[in-house]
């Protein structure tokens, strides 16, 4: 049974890693001028949405924390909502987090909230997707030594790992902000960072 789960975990991760690529190939096919630097903001909207259907998809075919309980329609769909509602909670809670670390609070405020939608993505939604809207469980797992299934241990590892990225990515702004290579590059750049760095969990949870 670990041995299965690991190798589902293992495709699980690498779809998730092809969909990151996938959002940066299908757009320039679909869109005139696109660039992932010059058309950042259209690459952060179509990489949340890759990796959010992706993420879903995944785990209603692999179904990792399969219930025996069947549920009904509207307990389904509360289920649904209470989730949408933890993402969007999510994207602001991190968005008021960035703008009391530094960033801009109108000038660019666009910027700063797509950024928290990707972080989002790639912290909130695993966590939705495994766990569901269950406070008690994402602090479980969260806790010290509250893991108890590998794929629970993997959730840790990249959302962790995705805040890491996240961290690193804005750390050498301060370096020569006035520059104005710096303020046009390293916007941009914090974010690879921050994609980057997750992926680097995905590899050593697998």
């Amino acid at each position: 049974m670990k041995d299965t789960d690991i190798k589902r975990l293992l495709y699980t991760h690498l779809l998730c890693i092809f969909s990151i690529i996938l959002s940066v190939f299908i757009p320039s096919l679909c869109l005139e001028n696109f660039s992932l630097l010059e058309t950042h903001l259209t690459w952060l909207c179509t990489c949340s949405g890759f990796v959010t259907a992706v993420n879903l998809v995944l785990y209603l075919v692999v179904k990792p924390n399969a219930s025996s309980k069947r549920s009904s329609l509207s307990h389904k769909v509360t289920r649904f909502l209470k989730c949408c509602i933890y993402f969007l909670m999510s994207c602001f809670s991190f968005h008021v987090i960035f703008v009391l670390y530094g960033a801009p609070l109108i000038e660019l405020a666009l910027e700063t909230f797509l950024f928290a939608v990707i972080l989002s993505t790639f912290t909130t939604v695993p966590c939705l997707c495994l766990l569901g809207p269950n406070l008690k469980a994402w602090l479980r797992v969260f806790s010290r030594n509250g893991v108890t299934s590998i794929w629970e241990n993997s959730l840790q590892i990249t959302t962790i790992s995705s805040f890491v990225g996240a961290w690193l990515g804005a750390l050498p702004i301060p370096l020569d902000w006035e520059r104005p290579w710096q303020m046009t590059v390293e916007r941009k750049h914090s974010i690879c960072r921050s994609l980057h760095v997750p992926c680097m969990g995905l590899g050593t949870v697998i």
